[in-house]
């Protein structure tokens, strides 16, 4: 049980910090993401949202470090998926 809580906590966190970036800064907005694919982002990627919004603002977009932040960030998505699906089919077996 305590590994479940972990890993909602762990998925979780992106998203509430997604939604502290949108609702009290523009970092997104000066990122140039769209309402929409902030949403997708939210929903589906948000560790990938927030590292184009970081390689956007802070490394001058997707090249240099503004790739490598941004590849960090699918794969910390993936990282996110891939453990709460291990976590799911231990509990299952």
């Amino acid at each position: 049980m305590g590994c479940c809580l972990l890993v909602g906590i762990l998925a979780a966190s992106p998203r509430l910090i997604l939604f502290g970036l949108w609702l009290f800064t523009d970092y997104l907005t000066r990122a140039s993401v769209a309402f929409f694919w902030g949403f997708i982002g939210f929903l589906f990627a948000p560790c990938t949202t927030m590292a184009y919004a970081i390689a956007q603002n802070s490394f001058g977009g997707l090249q240099g470090w503004g790739t490598v932040v941004f590849a960090a960030g699918i794969a910390l998505d993936i990282f996110i998926y891939s453990g709460g699906r291990r976590s799911r089919s231990r509990v299952a077996a």
